[in-house]
């Protein structure tokens, strides 16, 4: 990145709008650059990129001629911040770090931004594991993707060890089978793990293997047939029939692919709807002339942003972490086409072509996308009404001021006290804010195992007191309108004790408990300083409370189960300085058992590779100490 320079606002603290705009013309150039628009409070409202950062700041000076979006957020406007580039291109690449870092409330914000997965052929290996990948690309060997989904690439694995026979179990059970397991019975695997098929034979699946990854599926068909044929003429029929089997599974690999376009080798299509200020974009992998799969995403609209600014905006922040591809197929012109493509090229070291196609199969596969992208629009506004309805009758039913923007649901698990967890789950007007839950390891020393009460406030007094600190204005969205708590009177008192000590006593708090024959549509609701009620056993609302409270029983459990699971499993040698899972693996593979460690001497600890003569001591020490 360029040096750039600063300039804050330097004007009358009652300027505002236009006149606040048009002060600091004199002060900039005809570089290109960031600028940011800030209100009264200092807030971001708005980042933009300029070719040249006076021409653009002197449109927002006009006094007419703006949309309406454009003239509320100049309107609000006290202050404003700018960064000089020395090109275009790199304010490109600022501007979408800025929006991502800062959520101004004027930009399209791309909200779920998560990694994809691929399918990993590593090469470490003699026989190597078809396998799914996410995250960091660590390990030597052929990645190919992006899937839209861990069901995506599941589904193609599951068709891959039908055709390719590849096996898909870790290493270390591969080197403990003594005999071929069940997916070799079922033919979905060559049992490497016990010479059932030559090192160089498996090698030729695995080069069929990438070739199928790789778009060039027609021609594995026809060699299989090939080979087919060979075998039935030298009358081996079984692996004449189990290459038959390989061709049919190939065959329906193919069919199940869906849109399988011939002229489109690497691509991303997308395509964005807008619908009453909300907006989807739904975005199509093609790779090796097959489709991986496609996910919707709902970008914040920037309280008004039409589809290209939406489609431009998607794409920086989209692939400010993601390789693009060759090739993107979009449904509406973007405003910077050649510097948009210049930016990604950049980020990719190669060259990325963006288009919007007007006729043929390029633009069969925008309008499939587009369709999808209309479709799955409608489904989630219909969703969000029903979720606000539910929201609406939850405010009066419990004598809310307003419908609860926020909802936290608050549950405990353990079993006799042990590991112990909390668990959050957080609901709004798009139904379960998944990425918004949270889980809380009990670490109270003091309490009494199978304390209820005493989990629930070391869990409140946690997220209230981060809360307080990070955001004591309530300015932010992470503050609830409503709490529901799984428990009845007695947890409600203490629980409203917790919040008046924290000083946020004016957060609605409901207990939800059981009826006394403990069943489902018998619940009783509790609120600090009333007397219990309940619902109808058929209202609506009953049942949107029961679904909120299963969820937080769910993510209670499950997190609970998997505490568990990671405790049973510890080792005394986890909590000894210097020894990470490599030398744990070595230990424990040397000396077969931590117990066997325990009575190893300092010696015998430095015959295992990577314990030098200190660590032997540490490991040696620490063991019988305890």
């Amino acid at each position: 990145m360029a040096e750039h320079s600063d300039h804050i606002a330097g004007t009358d603290p009652e300027t505002r709008g236009h006149a606040c705009i048009q002060s600091y013309l004199d002060t900039l150039d005809k570089s290109p650059g960031v600028y940011r628009m800030l209100n009264e409070k200092s807030e971001v409202l708005y980042v933009g990129k300029a070719r040249n950062l006076r021409a653009r700041v002197s449109n927002y000076a006009r006094p007419s001629g703006h949309s309406a979006r454009i003239a509320r957020m100049i309107s609000e406007t006290a202050s404003m911040m700018f960064l000089t580039t020395r090109t275009e291109t790199e304010a490109l690449l600022l501007e979408q770090n800025l929006i991502k870092q800062l959520k101004p409330r004027y930009n399209v914000l791309l909200r779920d931004d998560k990694s994809f997965p691929y399918i990993l052929l590593p090469k470490d290996h003699a026989f190597p594991q078809l396998r799914k990948h996410r995250g960091r690309r660590a390990t030597k060997g052929s990645y190919f993707g992006p899937f839209a989904s861990a069901g995506a690439v599941n589904r193609t694995l599951n068709q891959l060890q039908r055709v390719f026979l590849l096996r898909n179990c870790t290493d270390s059970v591969f080197n403990s089978r003594t005999r071929p397991c069940l997916l070799y019975q079922i033919k979905r695997c060559s049992a490497p793990c016990v010479g059932y098929i030559s090192e160089g034979d498996y090698a030729g699946l695995v080069a069929d293997a990438e070739r199928f990854l790789s778009g060039k599926s027609t021609k594995i068909q026809g060699q299989l047939a090939e080979e087919m044929a060979k075998a039935s003429e030298a009358m081996e029929f079984e692996r004449a029939a189990a290459l038959r089997d390989r061709i049919r599974a190939l065959t329906n690999v193919q069919q199940s692919q869906g849109i399988n376009p011939k002229t489109v080798t690497e691509a991303d299509v997308i395509a964005v709807h807008l619908e009453k200020g909300q907006a989807c974009v739904q975005v199509f992998f093609i790779r090796a002339n097959q489709s991986w799969g496609n996910r919707d995403f709902y970008p914040a609209t920037g309280a008004g942003a039409e589809e290209p600014e939406i489609l431009e905006a998607f794409l920086g922040q989209f692939y400010d972490s993601k390789e693009p591809p060759r090739l993107l197929l979009l449904s509406h012109e973007i405003e910077n086409t050649d510097l948009m493509g210049a930016a990604l090229a950049e980020r990719a070291g190669r060259k990325v072509e963006i288009a919007v196609p007007q006729r043929g199969e390029k633009a069969e596969l925008v309008e499939n996308a587009l369709r999808n992208a209309r479709e799955s629009l409608a489904r989630r506004m219909a969703q969000n009404a029903a979720q606000g309805r539910m929201l609406e009758g939850l405010a009066e039913a419990f004598g809310l001021d307003a419908p609860p923007a926020r909802v936290e649901v608050y549950d405990n698990s353990h079993i006799q006290g042990t590991d112990a967890v909390g668990a959050m789950i957080v609901a709004g007007a798009d139904g379960f804010l998944k990425s918004q839950y949270r889980k809380f390891n009990i670490r109270g020393e003091g309490l009494t195992p199978g304390d209820d009460f005493g989990m629930m406030k070391e869990v409140l007094t946690r997220r209230f007191e981060r809360l307080l600190k990070e955001d004591p204005d309530r300015q932010g969205e992470t503050w609830p309108d409503l709490l529901l708590i799984d428990g009845g009177a007695g947890q409600i008192s203490a629980v409203a004790g917790i919040m008046a000590d924290l000083g946020v006593d004016d957060i609605p708090v409901v207990g939800v408990a059981k009826g006394i024959d403990r069943d489902a549509g018998k619940e009783e609701f509790h609120r600090p300083g009333t007397r219990p009620f309940a619902l109808r056993h058929n209202d609506p609302v009953l049942y949107f409370v029961q679904r909120l409270r299963d969820e937080a029983h769910r993510f209670a459990i499950g997190t609970h189960r998997a505490k568990r699971a990671k405790s049973v499993s510890a080792s005394p040698l986890d909590d000894i300085a210097g020894v990470g899972p490599g030398r744990k693996r070595a230990l424990l593979a040397h000396f077969g058992s931590a117990k066997a460690v325990a009575r190893a001497g300092v010696t015998d600890l430095q015959a295992v590779d990577g314990i030098s003569e200190a660590l032997a001591q540490v490991i040696h020490d620490h063991l019988n100490e305890r």
